[in-house]
């Protein structure tokens, strides 16, 4: 940690708070803890694990590295708080779900990946996943502005499963079981050709990029893989995964590059 003492630790986390106007009750609801544990890490008895140190700095918008910095300043975090929160804010009035493009993606991604024999569902709702999430981060805009679900086996897109059936039953895409390695994989078949004209040259090369990385892995690799990744971390089970987490993402899962004014 720097060398930065738990007790440093500790008062720095009680600035940040008092600073959000937070009460050791308001923090405590927000990590999913009690007050007692508040207490303890802002008086330096207490340690903080990866996790919590995560929470806390989304909690505060500041990074990790910077809450735990030699050289932290309350003052400075303050005043570029608020120049990011007015980033924030416009990173977050998106436009909504557009299903029509997210069909073509999805099309798109099955025209190169269904022929694997790797390729069944679960592989097929990670790269969208990862698509949708690397753009962000790289892009702070939205790809497809699809919802994704904190699921057991991995995020999942809100309602797929609706939106898959219709387009079998539109004969765009054939639903069919094959055996890999002994499990019964379910596939997608494209029956049309996806309208690239959709999403934008450099939205095609997110997709690229995460296809290329991920579209030969099978689907207990990329689920565990998905599993280690911050905004799925971060998120309850059965909630919704918050895209402005990738913002706190640490290799191999980042994809941008930071510069020292970056939060």
């Amino acid at each position: 940690m720097n060398n930065i003492t738990k007790e440093e630790i500790g008062r720095r986390i009680a600035d940040l708070r008092s600073q959000k106007e937070y009460t050791q009750d308001d923090l405590a609801k927000l990590m999913n803890t009690n007050r007692s544990t508040i207490a303890q890490i802002e008086s330096g008895k207490r340690n903080i694990n990866a996790i919590e140190l995560k929470q806390l700095a989304n909690i505060f918008s500041i990074s990790i590295d910077r809450l735990l910095s030699s050289d932290f300043d309350i003052d400075e975090v303050i005043s570029d708080n608020q120049v990011n929160e007015t980033k924030q804010q416009f990173r977050i009035s998106v436009p909504e779900f557009n299903l029509n493009k997210f069909k073509n993606i999805l099309l798109y991604i099955l025209e190169k990946c269904a022929g694997k024999p790797n390729f069944g569902e679960t592989v097929l709702y990670k790269i969208l996943y990862f698509s949708d999430f690397n753009y962000y981060e790289l892009y702070e805009e939205h790809l497809s502005s699809a919802t994704y679900i904190k699921m057991p086996y991995g995020p999942v897109p809100k309602k797929l499963d609706e939106i898959l059936n219709k387009m079998v039953e539109n004969k765009q895409l054939k639903k069919i079981k094959t055996d890999y390695y002994n499990y019964t994989q379910t596939k997608f078949i494209p029956l049309i050709e996806p309208d690239l004209s959709t999403f934008s040259a450099r939205e095609k090369e997110v997709i690229d990029k995460v296809i290329e990385q991920y579209a030969d892995w099978n689907a207990n690799k990329i689920s565990e893989y998905s599993h280690g990744d911050i905004p799925y971390v971060a998120t309850k089970e059965g909630e919704v995964i918050d895209y402005e987490l990738v913002f706190y993402r640490e290799p191999p899962y980042s994809v941008r590059i930071y510069d020292e004014n970056d939060n």
